[in-house]
C-alpha cells in the first residue's frame, strides 16, 4: 500500500513539472512571437514609410517633367533599341519611335544634313567611345517638309562587366523658341554691327559730300568778283546756285530722317489730279539729264484724281527722278503709272542705266547705303522714299537687273 502510494505521488509530481515544463515552453513561444510580429510589424511599417517616398518621387519626378515638357527614353546599348518612356511635350507632330525599335530610327527622323552625325553621337555613345551625349538637332515633322529643334541629354545607367554601356536613359526637349530667339539676337547683333559700319560711312560720306558742293561756293565765290567776262560770270553763277542745290538736298535729307524719327511731321492730305504733279516733276528734271537721255511720259488715264501727301509724294518722286538721273548715261527715263486697283496706285520711274544685282534690291533702300560709292550722294534718299511711302499707307520697290536699267515704283492708296 506504501508502495502504491509512492508510486502515485511520483506520477503526479512527474505530471505537475511536465505541466510546468509545457507552461514554460508555450510562454516562451508568445514572447519569440510577440516579438516577431512587432519586428515584422516594424519592417512592414517601413516598407509602407519607403513606398509611399517612391510615390512621392514618382509624382515629384513626373511634376519636372511636365514642368520641363521633357521626354524620356531608354537605350539598350547590346540590342541597339529604344523606347520612349514618357513624352510631355506640347506639341503632337514630335517624333516617337516604335516601342523597342532600332535606334537608327532615330538618326532617320534627322533632316538629312544632321542624320550622319546623330548616327555616329549615337553608336559611339552605346559603344562606350564618348562619356557624355548632348546633342541639339532637327527632326522632320511627317508629311511636311519643316522641321522642329530638339535637344537630347542621355547617361549611362548600368554597365557590362567589361565597363561598356549596358543600358543607357536621356531625355530630349523641345527647343524651337530658343532657336528662334537666338537666331532674332543673332540678327539683331548683325544688324546692329552693320548699323555702326554704315553709320561710320555715312559720317565719311557727309564729311566728303558737304565739303565737296562747299569747296565749290567758296571757290566760285572768291574767284567771282575778279572775272570780267559777261558769259564767265554767268557760268560760274550757275555753278555756284548747282551746289548751293546739292548742298541744301543733303541737308533736306538729314532734316527729313530728323522730323520722320521724332514724329513731329504728321501728314497733311489733299486732293489733285496726279497728271500735273508729274508734268510739273518732268519739267523740272528736263534740263538736269545727261545728254542723249530723254525724260517721256507713261499715263494709264488722262487725268487721274489722288488723295494723299501732296509734299511727300513729290519728294519721293523726286528721288526716284533723281537716281535715274544719276545712273542713266544714254537712252530713257520713263515717269509714269498704271491703273488703279484695289484702291491702290502705283508710280513708276524706268530708267535704261546700269540697273542694280538682285541682292542689293533691299539693301539699297537701307540708311547709309550705297552700291557704288564713287557716285555723289549721302546714301539716305531711297531709305527716306520708304520711310515716306510706308507713312502713306505705301511702299516702295525695285525690279531690276545689271545691265537693264531699273524700275523703281511707288504704290499707294488713292
Amino acid at each position: 500500500m506504501l508502495d502504491l502510494l509512492l508510486v502515485t505521488q511520483q506520477y503526479f509530481f512527474s505530471v505537475e513539472v511536465l505541466i510546468w515544463v509545457v507552461g514554460l515552453c508555450l510562454v516562451l513561444g508568445f514572447l519569440v512571437l510577440f516579438f516577431y510580429q512587432r519586428k515584422v510589424g516594424q519592417e512592414l511599417q517601413q516598407e509602407l514609410f519607403q513606398l509611399g517616398k517612391v510615390k512621392k518621387h514618382n509624382v515629384e519626378y513626373e511634376l519636372v517633367l511636365k514642368a520641363m515638357k521633357l521626354c524620356t527614353w531608354h537605350i539598350d546599348a547590346v540590342e541597339r533599341t529604344i523606347t520612349y518612356d514618357n513624352d510631355f511635350r506640347e506639341r503632337q507632330d514630335c517624333f516617337v519611335p516604335q516601342p523597342g525599335g532600332s535606334i537608327d530610327q532615330v538618326a532617320d527622323a534627322m533632316v538629312e544634313a544632321d542624320r550622319l552625325y546623330i548616327r555616329k553621337a549615337l553608336d559611339d555613345f552605346c559603344d562606350g567611345l564618348t562619356e557624355d551625349y548632348h546633342e541639339i538637332s532637327r527632326v522632320k515633322i511627317p508629311h511636311t517638309n519643316d522641321f522642329y529643334w530638339t535637344e537630347s541629354y542621355a547617361t549611362v545607367a548600368s554597365r557590362n562587366p567589361d565597363g561598356t554601356p549596358k543600358f543607357i536613359v536621356g531625355t530630349s526637349m523641345r527647343i524651337d523658341e530658343r532657336k528662334s530667339m537666338e537666331e532674332a539676337l543673332i540678327m539683331a547683333r548683325n544688324k546692329a554691327e552693320e548699323s555702326d559700319r554704315l553709320k561710320s560711312a555715312f559720317i565719311a560720306n557727309m564729311s566728303h559730300e558737304i565739303r565737296t558742293p562747299l569747296n565749290a561756293i567758296i571757290g566760285f565765290t572768291s574767284v567771282l568778283p575778279d572775272v570780267q567776262g559777261e558769259d564767265e560770270r554767268r557760268d560760274l553763277i550757275n555753278l555756284i546756285q548747282e551746289n548751293n542745290q546739292k548742298l541744301l538736298r543733303i541737308i533736306d535729307d538729314v532734316m527729313n530722317i530728323s522730323k520722320i524719327e521724332s514724329g513731329k511731321e504728321q501728314l497733311v492730305m489733299s486732293s489733285f489730279d496726279l497728271n500735273d504733279v508729274l508734268n510739273s516733276i518732268v519739267e523740272s528734271f528736263e534740263p538736269k539729264v545727261n545728254p542723249g537721255v530723254i525724260i517721256m511720259k507713261a499715263y494709264a488715264k488722262e487725268s487721274q484724281n489722288v488723295t494723299t501727301d501732296l509734299n511727300r509724294l513729290v519728294e519721293v518722286l523726286n528721288h526716284l527722278m533723281l537716281n535715274a538721273v544719276k545712273f542713266t548715261d544714254e537712252g530713257s527715263i520713263i515717269l509714269g503709272y498704271d491703273d488703279v486697283k484695289d484702291n491702290h496706285i502705283q508710280i513708276w520711274v524706268k530708267d535704261t542705266g546700269k540697273g542694280i544685282a538682285p541682292e542689293n534690291h533691299e539693301r539699297i533702300f537701307q540708311r547709309f547705303f550705297k552700291v557704288d560709292e564713287y557716285v555723289p550722294g549721302a546714301g539716305l534718299g531711297l531709305s527716306i522714299c520708304r520711310t515716306m511711302a510706308n507713312s502713306m499707307g505705301g511702299d516702295v520697290g525695285v525690279e531690276s537687273a545689271l545691265g537693264r536699267g531699273a524700275k523703281f515704283w511707288l504704290d499707294i492708296p488713292i
